[in-house]
């Protein structure tokens, strides 16, 4: 199977992919902005995405460029730090750490935000990626309107372990992105694209 070509999300080279879409078809005409309107809001509230998915998923914060959490709508230049379930590292690091290197919103009926793996930015002389994927990966969240539906997408590309994170961390690295490669973080993905979506 091959990465869908979509425009914005980065071309796949190496390591692995992964495309996870949820649609809702809207049967009323004039119901599709409003539930638009909404799905754009639970989408800038990145601190509520694990209300969206069930219990033991992974929790998302908006941190700024110092690392201290924040409500507001995200910024270029933002870190999300993930709280994944589990253990975490053995070297003083517990979260995982992207940065939003793009928001798009100048395509009409789409949303883009796009972030890649970071250091952990409250470790302000550390250069150490702090994710279990290596800095080459990307992760593009989007949100659609159709004609009658609207639908939330996230799209991995490049997903190789980050394996440069000291001994033990790279062991952890390895298994979490391993399991991500298998499609364990696919199924966490798909919760929180079919939740945003989900109106009901």
């Amino acid at each position: 199977m091959k990465p869908k070509n979509i425009p914005g999300v980065p071309q796949q080279v190496k390591g692995s992919f992964h495309d996870t879409e949820s649609i809702k078809k809207i049967d009323k005409t004039k119901d599709l902005d409003i539930k638009f309107n909404i799905l754009k809001q639970r989408f800038f509230a990145i601190n509520n995405w694990q209300k969206y998915c069930s219990e033991g998923s992974a929790d998302f914060k908006l941190c700024d460029s110092s690392g201290k959490t924040v409500e507001r709508l995200p910024e270029i230049g933002d870190y999300i730090r993930i709280d994944i379930p589990g253990p975490g590292g053995t070297e003083g690091r517990s979260f995982d750490w992207v940065q939003i290197i793009q928001i798009d919103l100048g395509i009409p009926n789409q949303v883009m935000i796009q972030c890649r793996p970071s250091a952990d930015p409250i470790k302000k002389h550390s250069r150490k990626i702090a994710h279990f994927y290596s800095n080459s990966a990307t992760s593009t969240f989007f949100v659609f309107k159709g004609e009658n539906t609207i639908k939330a997408g996230i799209y991995g590309r490049n997903e190789s372990p980050n394996l440069k994170s000291g001994f033990f961390n790279a062991i952890r690295n390895w298994m979490i992105a391993i399991g991500g490669m298998l499609g364990f973080s696919k199924i966490q993905w798909k919760c929180l694209a079919k939740g945003l979506v989900d109106f009901e």
